[in-house]
């Protein structure tokens, strides 16, 4: 990985000498030094070059988006497989993940095609499709990829650069992060352009789900509740519910549902159909409470609802991670009204502390939440599939209904949403294979 200047780079030791990279401009000269991780037998690389890396932010700062992204990746991939020939360490399968690594496919098959390295197989996760690392055509000569694949069936996209567009290309499989993304992005609507490449590729296409930190998402041990709790001994949310009111300046009530959103406020994420529903919303009983940052209409207009519904609405226009836990642990529902959502992580995190997600039925919150079933009282949380206000008004009032009417229903889908395993235990079995079928296709 880059070696970013917000990284503390304490713990890492130099490994020998300079390495160097060949780019587009020259050949570059980094150092390398390299840690391991907790817990782990685990090693990280980290590529350092302070000219490009040594910055405030990843990708951009306030000014924008760095205007050299694309030598700065085109280091990053090319020097990864540097290393692998200083180390004399010589992989079986290369897992890339989106643009800033998309360029590595094609240099296995071109720069490195008569090497040790020529033999990788590579796997290129994507984990939003709108992202796809657009640029000028005049760009691509950083990259040091031959001239010749900068074309339609690479990394030409109506003129211009575009950096996943070629690795969806040159990549051994194609995985994103569930199965119903990775359906989704082959249609038009979801495709951001790629669809018709997707869809040549589908055949080397899978969707595997995410998993969670469960050290780091446990309700019974979580350091930033003030109590906790289990699906064997409950007692502790309702506590975290009453603390959560307290911070957020609610009324402290335990015999009204609480409804929650922790989010990027972006149009993705559909908060414009919040604040055009939110009225109805509030109209229903509930107390609704929303911690984020984005957009700055949404910042303001929830930030001035907490005026409006005072004791009943908090908007917390702010990134905080241990209230983020708090909100998880202490509210009864969490909203996530979608338009896009290649896997979400907030559902699963909610249905591990026992607060059931109320989704729009795309991506992975599609996979992850089994919808209520009236009848049976099965299901761990509500789903809904058109996305706009009386939709999501009628969703919310479909679940507050079961939490005020079918309370039985209620705490059972609580435990059964507790008990669901979302760990990387099974995604990374999943992984596995993938990466012996991507080896098997490469070696055919």
């Amino acid at each position: 990985m880059p070696a970013y200047g917000s990284i503390d780079r304490t713990g890492f030791k130099r490994t020998g000498a300079p390495l160097g990279v060949p780019t587009g401009v020259g050949e570059l000269w980094c150092g390398v030094a390299v840690t391991g991780l907790p817990d782990s037998d685990v090693e990280v690389f980290m590529l350092e070059h302070d000219a490009l890396y040594g910055r405030s932010g990843l990708y951009g700062d306030a000014a924008g988006e760095y205007g050299d992204n694309v030598l700065r990746f085109s280091l990053l991939s090319r020097g990864a497989l540097q290393l692998c020939h200083y180390l004399g360490w010589y992989p079986d399968v290369i897992h890339c993940n989106d643009w800033q690594t998309a360029l590595i496919p094609a240099y296995i098959n071109s720069l490195e095609a008569t090497t040790r390295l020529g033999n990788a197989a590579t796997l290129l996760t994507i984990h939003n499709l709108g992202y796809q690392g657009r640029f000028g055509s005049d760009k691509y000569r950083d990259t040091g990829l031959p001239w010749d694949y900068f074309q339609h069936l690479g990394f030409e996209f109506y003129d211009s650069l575009n950096i996943l567009k070629g690795g969806l290309y040159h990549a051994t499989l194609i995985n994103t992060v569930s199965p119903s993304y990775a359906h989704e992005m082959q249609s038009p609507e979801l495709g951001e352009g790629m669809d018709g490449i997707l869809r040549e590729r589908g055949a080397n296409l899978y969707g595997v789900l995410n998993g969670i930190d469960t050290r780091e998402w446990d309700p019974a041990t979580d350091p930033h509740l003030p109590s906790h709790f289990s699906p064997l001994s409950m007692d502790g949310k309702g506590l975290c519910k009453e603390a959560l009111q307290r911070e957020l300046h609610l009324d402290v009530r335990s015999d009204v549902p609480l409804v929650a959103m922790v989010t990027r406020l972006a149009w993705q994420k559909g908060v414009d159909v919040v604040a055009e529903s939110i009225h109805r919303i509030m109209d229903l009983g509930l107390q609704f409470v929303l911690v984020g940052t984005g957009e700055q209409w949404a910042e303001d207009f929830f930030r001035n609802l907490t005026q409006t519904y005072p004791g009943r609405f908090h908007g917390a226009i702010t990134f905080n991670n241990r209230l983020a836990h708090l909100v998880e642990a202490g509210a009864d529902f969490f909203l996530m009204p979608s338009r896009y959502e290649p896997c979400g992580l907030n559902q699963i995190y909610s249905m591990r502390y026992g607060t059931l997600p109320i989704v729009r039925a795309t991506g992975g919150l599609n996979d992850t939440v089994r919808n209520y079933d009236p009848e049976s009282g099965g299901g761990t949380g509500f789903k809904f599939w058109d996305l706009n206000a009386d939709s999501l008004t009628g969703v919310v009032s479909w679940a507050v209904g079961t939490w005020y009417n079918r309370p039985d229903h209620f705490l059972a889908m609580r435990k059964r949403a507790m008990e669901q395993d979302f760990s990387w235990t099974i995604s990374a079995d999943r992984y596995e294979e993938l990466y012996y079928t991507a080896q098997w296709l490469r070696h055919r």
